[in-house]
């Protein structure tokens, strides 16, 4: 009863519309040879471009991160954890599924390499299946970095994402006026922190005890948005378009974090109506369930798209229309309809796979106060972890499982070493402190 039913509908508006989004933008063609090929909507029809404003949430989903990473660090705090315990808790959840959805990938690319499979079919079937990745390896930071971020925000409350805002703008200035290298990495970090940084002042009521602050956020961030595609250099796709200069998200630009601090604002605005209707348990039964599956529906989501792929396009059988005409749009609604029920069948497919993930997870996770009973080296080997993990997601995410048509040797080892040292730091607080009940720091954390 204690849950905020609205930041679980956050979640699951998120991941609906990132699956609806990836879905109705996935274009097939089937080449005379009987090869498929992935032609770029956005790039091909170039007015598509604007639905990304409605399809580009994941600032919401930041937000809706901070927001509980908040209230879990918060009370793990209170209960006597550690830092290094939370968040390698915190880490390993999502790393698990992860490491289990991409093992099971790079088996596959490793099956399919081994029997000749065409090169080019398997990049792009590589691409297609990790290109959702880009959102963990940030996230995993954004988790890691929740202790100090926090602790700022308790001594600074509306100042840090301020701060953090003005850093990330003018790494941007460096980036787009002087075309600086890897100073736009920071902005990943920074602009993506904003949203996440207000989670933790939305739940402490900052933002929402001035009742004006809600509007001018979404009006602010609106107007900046605007100005900024039009009289600045920037596209109004919120999502990468191949040879588009400067990008939104490559690195996340001023007009991403001003569409960022418009949408908080909007979900600020929208909460209490949308409470109203959460607290209605029909409603509520029906969100619960997406917001619960929607790592397993995040992971997955483009198998589907394989699968009809293969059923329908490798054998000839789907209309093929001209791109972007009136019947290509209307046959989006069967596209859909079609992907859903696939996906329906997925996500009930892996419900055992999930119930062994769950029990996993908590015969390994770490202890939230592990470092402090086992010494304060082991404070920092959460970093080791979180490393070779981000490393390994991040040239997934960029390169695919199979770049080039080839194996990734080592992304693979990085996420099998990360996801390893992780999973092998279990420590039983029972053994450590017999005295102390374990389940107070669990149930904080």
């Amino acid at each position: 009863m204690s849950r905020d039913r609205y930041v679980d509908f956050l979640r699951a508006w998120a991941i609906g519309l990132v699956v609806l989004g990836h879905w109705l933008i996935t274009a097939l063609v089937r080449e005379p040879g009987g090869e498929i090929r992935a032609p770029e909507l956005l790039a091909t029809v170039p007015w598509t471009q604007w639905l990304t404003l409605g399809f580009q949430i994941m600032p919401l989903f930041f937000l809706a991160g901070g927001h509980a990473a908040g209230g879990s660090w918060a009370r793990a705090r209170a209960a006597g954890g550690t830092a290094a315990g939370w968040v390698g808790g915190r880490a390993l959840r999502l790393l698990l599924p992860a490491a289990v959805y991409s093992g099971l990938v790079l088996s596959a690319v490793g099956i399919c390499s081994a029997v000749g499979v065409d090169p080019n079919t398997l990049e792009l079937v590589g691409w297609a299946m990790a290109m959702q990745f880009w959102f963990l390896p940030v996230y995993l930071l954004l988790s890691a970095l929740t202790p100090p971020l926090h602790a700022a925000h308790r001594r600074w409350g509306l100042l840090v994402p301020v701060a953090m805002g003005a850093v990330a703008l003018v790494a941007d200035t460096l980036v787009v006026a002087v075309h600086m290298p890897y100073v736009g990495l920071l902005d990943y970090v920074l602009v993506w922190g904003v949203a996440y940084q207000l989670g933790f002042c939305w739940r402490d009521g900052l933002l929402t005890e001035r009742r004006p602050l809600p509007a001018a956020l979404a009006a602010g961030g609106a107007l900046a948005f605007a100005a900024l595609i039009t009289l600045g250099p920037f596209p109004v796709s919120l999502i990468l378009v191949t040879g588009q200069t400067p990008s939104n998200t490559d690195p996340p630009s001023a007009a991403m974090l001003a569409w960022a601090v418009a949408q908080v604002g909007l979900c600020l605005l929208a909460a209490p109506a949308v409470r109203r209707l959460l607290n209605r348990e029909r409603v509520w039964r029906a969100v619960r369930p997406v917001g619960g599956a929607s790592m397993t529906l995040y992971l997955w989501h483009m198998l589907p798209v394989l699968i009809v792929a293969a059923a329908f396009y490798l054998t000839g059988l789907a209309p093929e229309p001209t791109l972007g005409s009136a019947a290509w749009w209307g046959l989006r609604l069967p596209w859909l309809l079609v992907l859903g029920v696939v996906l329906a069948g997925v996500v009930r497919a892996l419900r055992p796979l999930e119930r062994g993930l769950s029990l996993l997870y908590e015969r390994t996770r770490p202890d939230p106060d592990f470092s402090r009973s086992s010494g304060s080296s082991r404070y920092w080997l959460p970093g080791l972890d979180l490393a070779a993990s981000v490393t390994a997601l991040t040239r997934f995410a960029t390169r695919g499982f199979a770049p080039d048509g080839r194996f990734p040797v080592l992304p693979a080892l990085g996420l099998l070493l990360g996801t390893t040292l992780l999973t092998a730091r279990r420590r039983t607080m029972a053994d450590r402190n017999p005295g102390e009940p374990k389940e107070a720091l669990r149930e904080a954390a």
